[in-house]
């Protein structure tokens, strides 16, 4: 690939899929593999092999996800499992999330970074507490588009009132719960994941359906950034000084590195470093040494300034003009992944991009129950607890809303002594 490709392929599609325990997840990525042609024949013959010495008849596509040994072993989904795929039009990232209560965290972590959610529900069973858990947190980490798929329609016969009844019955849920209330693309599907109804081909069975299939919903999906104004933000990983005394073109270079959350930048635009706020104009945008017209988001580039400006790992270059604002508090949904509860006593280290400072909790405001969505009165949090939190900052961070900005609105929170990551954190 080209240094001038376009390498965030606006082809690409980052999703999830989500619900309860043996709702078919793991079914359906295995059977969107299948009918896409992406398995390996030698992959597929190992899964027909393991299906055949379980007595099975037909072929268990979950196999395909259930990577780990204790997984296959149980017929359960522990880790987020990450298949990739294509379809000739579209690049897949696919992420198959746990759906037990104790694996909270790995959902949170796999919901970060997807652009649509499949939310699963057994059409024998309907609304599930897990299916509002899962719906409350593709909500808390901005999902933007959601797709509910009412899977094992094989199961009911194809019954169109049932799967009306479901329908309903998430709506209204959702409706007193003011979730996906800020206009998010919410759609519903009946399907059955087993045979492949409504995933890729139109399903025979269900003629009263007339809405697109999955795979055509996957592929009109918009992709991430697109569509709105989003604000230059680009933090700086390395300061490039290139050390080559026979290259007189080197000897004045100063490059700096980073990925390009969001917004574009080119030669000539007026850019803002923080947090000494000094302005300069953009020299060149490069990648792999190349100059290039455009930076665009998600590209990993180096920037070149006209002016000799003191920046360093942890600065940020932003356009001047959008200017976020510098703050030394913060107010965050925080999801916390440690087994060591959270204490207000201890100071903690958050990496916000790639800046780093202490910080102190300075109270926990209420405690999310995931299952109910109520709030409820803490001071503490254990592994996989939600709550709104307050942090103190020893310096401050330039920092957006995470409903405006994923990619300058999250942090993580680290463990000073042993430098674990123990929380993950939506600036409010």
């Amino acid at each position: 690939m080209s240094a001038h490709e376009n390498i965030t392929d606006n082809g690409l599609l980052r999703f999830m899929t989500c619900g309860s325990v043996d709702d078919g997840k793991s079914t359906l990525i295995g059977r969107l593999l299948y009918d896409t042609k992406t398995i390996l024949a030698d992959t597929l013959n190992a899964i027909e092999k393991t299906s055949a010495k379980r007595g099975m008849e037909a072929v268990d596509l979950s196999l395909l996800t259930d990577g780990l040994q204790a997984e296959r072993e149980q017929g359960i989904t522990i880790d987020v499992a990450y298949r990739y795929f294509s379809t000739g039009t579209r690049k897949y990232i696919i992420a198959d999330a746990p759906g037990h209560e104790q694996y909270t965290r790995n959902m949170v972590t796999a919901a970060s970074t997807a652009d649509l959610a499949i939310i699963l529900i057994d059409a024998r069973r309907g609304v599930l507490t897990q299916t509002r858990r899962h719906s409350y947190l593709a909500h808390l980490v901005n999902i933007p588009h959601v797709v509910v798929a009412v899977n094992k329609m094989d199961l009911i016969d194809f019954d169109q009132a049932k799967f009306d009844a479901i329908v309903a019955d998430y709506k209204a849920f959702i409706a007193k719960m003011g979730l996906f209330n800020d206009g998010r693309d919410i759609q519903f599907i009946p399907m059955s994941a087993l045979n492949g109804d409504n995933l890729v081909d139109r399903s025979e069975s269900m003629n009263w359906y007339q809405g697109p299939t999955l795979l055509d919903l996957l592929e009109a999906a918009p992709a991430a950034h697109a569509g709105r104004h989003e604000a230059f933000r680009f933090p700086v990983q390395l300061v490039c000084r290139p050390q080559d005394s026979a290259n007189p073109d080197l000897h004045d270079y100063r490059g700096f590195q980073g990925r390009i959350e969001s917004g574009t930048v080119k030669v000539g635009d007026l850019l803002t470093a923080l947090p000494n706020g000094r302005e300069s104009r953009v020299k060149a945008v490069q990648i792999g040494g190349e100059d290039i017209p455009e930076g665009l988001t998600e590209q990993s580039v180096t920037i070149l300034l006209e002016d000799e400006i003191d920046i360093s790992r942890g600065d940020m270059l932003v356009k001047s003009g959008e200017v976020p604002a510098q703050q030394k508090e913060i107010e965050a949904m925080l999801c916390w992944l440690s087994e060591t509860p959270l204490s207000p006593a201890r100071t903690y280290l958050i990496r916000h991009t790639t800046r780093s400072t202490k910080a102190k909790l300075t109270g926990v405001a209420f405690k999310v129950d995931v299952n109910s969505q109520e709030h409820v009165d803490a001071t503490t949090l254990a592994m996989n607890d939600i709550a709104k939190v307050g942090f103190k900052l020893a310096h401050p961070l330039f920092a957006d809303a995470y409903s405006v900005n994923r990619g300058t609105g999250a942090f993580i929170v680290i463990d000073e002594s042993n430098n674990n990551t123990v929380g993950a954190g939506m600036i409010l």
